[in-house]
C-alpha cells in the first residue's frame, strides 16, 4: 500500500497552467490525498508559458496519462509518445491552441512495484532518504547542460537569462521531445519520500530549503503545504504544484 498527496496552486498568476494526476484523478485546482495500491501513476504537467493554450495542454497530457496500463519502459515510452503526437496533432486543428505544449514528469508504479520515472521537460523528481534531498529526474533545460559542461555553476542555473528555455516538450509542432524512462536508481524504500514538483517549486526553494522542510515531523500534506506557501511567501510568480508518495503499513 502507499499514501499519495498534492497540491496545485495557481500562486499570483490569473489561471492554472499546471496539472497533477494522482491515480485516475486530475487536478487543476487544490489538494488531494489518497492511499493506493499498484497498478499507478503520479505526475506534474506544467503547461509551456508564452505558448497557447498552456493549462489545456497540461490537463489534456495527464488525462491521457492516467489511461496508460503497462509500464513496461518501451511500451511507456511509446504511449508517451503517442500522447505527444495527439496534442500536436490537437494543436495543429485548433487555432485558439496552436503549438500549446507541456512538461511531464512522474513515475508509475506496476504490479510487482517496481517504480519508474518517465520525464519530458524541467519539472522534477526528488527521492527524500534519511534526511538526504537527492534530484532523481534530468532537467532539459539549456540552463542544465551548460552547468554540465561546466560554463555556469549551480547557483548561476537560478538567474541566468535562459532559465527558462527548455527543449522540446510535449505537443511541440516542430520537435520531437526526448522522453527520458528509467527505473529509479537506488529503488523506493520504506520510509523513502518522492517528490514531483513543477518548476514554480523548485525555481523558487533551494535543494535545502525543501530538505528543511521535509525534515520536520509534520504530515507529508502539511508538509507540502508549507512548501507551497514558502515558495509563495519567497516572491514565486508562476503557478506551483508539487505531489509525494510514500509506502504506508
Amino acid at each position: 500500500m502507499y499514501y499519495c498527496c498534492g497540491i496545485t496552486e495557481k500562486g499570483i498568476m490569473p489561471h492554472n497552467e499546471d496539472a497533477l494526476l494522482i491515480g485516475r484523478h486530475v487536478m487543476t485546482a487544490g489538494m488531494l490525498e489518497q492511499p493506493m495500491k499498484p497498478p499507478f501513476a503520479i505526475a506534474v504537467s506544467d503547461g509551456v508559458s508564452g505558448e497557447n493554450a498552456g493549462e489545456l495542454a497540461s490537463a489534456m497530457c495527464l488525462e491521457y496519462v492516467k489511461n496508460i496500463e503497462d509500464y513496461r519502459k518501451s511500451q511507456l515510452h511509446t504511449s508517451i509518445m503517442e500522447i505527444h503526437e495527439k496534442l500536436a496533432e490537437y494543436s495543429r486543428n485548433d487555432a485558439e491552441s496552436c503549438n500549446m505544449q507541456t512538461t511531464l514528469c512522474g513515475i508509475a508504479v506496476d504490479e510487482s512495484e517496481r517504480v519508474t520515472l518517465f520525464n519530458v521537460g524541467d519539472s522534477r523528481l526528488y527521492r527524500y532518504r534519511d534526511g538526504d534531498l537527492r534530484q532523481l529526474s534530468r532537467d532539459q533545460s539549456l540552463v542544465q547542460l551548460l552547468y554540465e559542461e561546466g560554463s555556469i555553476t549551480n547557483e548561476e542555473r537560478k538567474t541566468h537569462v535562459h532559465r527558462n528555455i527548455i527543449f522540446p516538450v510535449l505537443g511541440n509542432i516542430k520537435d520531437t521531445p526526448r522522453i527520458d524512462i528509467e527505473e529509479i536508481e537506488g529503488g523506493f524504500n520504506y520510509g523513502d519520500v518522492l517528490l514531483i514538483c513543477s518548476d514554480g517549486l523548485s525555481d523558487t526553494l533551494s535543494t535545502i530549503d525543501i530538505q528543511e522542510v521535509m525534515d520536520c515531523p509534520k504530515s507529508l500534506l502539511k508538509r507540502l503545504e508549507i512548501l507551497v506557501n514558502m515558495a509563495l511567501e519567497q516572491g514565486c510568480t508562476d503557478n506551483i504544484s508539487v505531489a509525494a508518495v510514500v509506502m504506508s503499513d
